[in-house]
């Protein structure tokens, strides 16, 4: 039976090639809460026995370094299986599951994975799943898959093969409502909703990045991949809380708490009427920089 361990805090993850030096060498000063190095997308076919050769010395040099190293692998399964063979070590944290269509298929990669982990002497359940829907029928099975494994960690649903799927432009007002579907499919099983909802092709464009991570908050994401240090930046402040979100739910919680010592269910702050949700949204806040200071 695969065992659940602490889910990481991390608010981006930042792709990096396995085989390129200059961005595994820049990767640690980049600020992203984790790397993604990349055996599908970013490698072509005729480079992955390479890129897998090359993993696991990629993935002990960062973690060494003090980074929370993360695999995407492959889909087919003949691939998928010697990505796995190569990604899973004490050095990985997660791996990324991309074209994830039914809990069926999470429950077999865990599978594989579990294997993998009892021939590597690690703990069963050390390696984190995050998958990534991207197709009509796997937004059709989110909810499943959600609950697919004890080993996830986030849901996320890719804007662009989604719509090409579904035939759709990929706007943000055209994924507005999948995307909210995810999150809640995500918060209705605790893991992390994973994503933004727009484009943040444009990485030099700061003034757009900020206006997509900030949209994307506030329907409910609270972490993201990205193919720029420039996306880390803004990803990193827009999802971790400021200075003054810190201060203002400290304050609302220090008022809450001797209200409700006092015998008060509701109080005022600030001209806010704060109640029980408001209160926890405000530990929330509290129990989020507390664990991103920790890091």
């Amino acid at each position: 039976m695969t065992t659940r361990r602490p889910r990481p805090i991390w608010r981006s993850m930042l792709f990096v090639p396995t085989t390129a030096e200059k961005f595994i060498e820049k990767a640690p000063a980049s600020g992203a809460d984790a790397i993604i190095l990349d055996l599908e997308d970013a490698v072509a076919p005729n480079a992955k026995d390479e890129a897998r050769a090359a993993l696991p010395a990629v993935a002990k040099r960062l973690a060494d370094q003090g980074l929370d190293v993360t695999v995407r692998i492959n889909r087919p399964w003949r691939l998928a299986v010697k990505d796995i063979e190569a990604a899973v070590s004490e050095h990985v944290v997660a791996l990324l599951l991309p074209m994830t269509d039914t809990a069926a298929h999470v429950k077999e990669v865990d599978k594989v994975v579990s294997e993998v982990e009892a021939e590597k002497g690690l703990p069963l359940g050390h390696t984190l799943f995050c998958p990534l829907i991207e197709t009509a029928e796997g937004y059709l099975n989110a909810r499943e898959i959600a609950h697919a494994s004890p080993r996830m960690m986030s849901l996320s649903l890719g804007s662009e093969d989604f719509a090409l799927s579904m035939g759709m432009d990929a706007s943000p007002e055209t994924l507005y409502a999948p995307k909210q579907q995810i999150i809640a499919c995500a918060r209705a099983a605790g893991l992390s909703p994973m994503g933004f909802i727009g484009s943040i092709a444009e990485f030099r464009d700061i003034d757009k990045l900020y206006e997509v991570f900030n949209r994307s908050k506030r329907a409910g994401f609270r972490m993201a991949s990205c193919i720029h240090p420039n996306q880390v930046k803004v990803c990193n402040e827009v999802y971790g809380p400021s200075e003054a979100e810190i201060a203002q739910a400290r304050k609302v919680v220090d008022a809450y708490d001797k209200a409700l010592a006092e015998g008060q269910g509701a109080i005022t702050v600030d001209g806010m009427m704060i109640d029980v949700p408001v209160a926890d949204r405000a530990r929330a806040v509290l129990a989020l920089a507390e664990a991103l200071a920790g890091r």
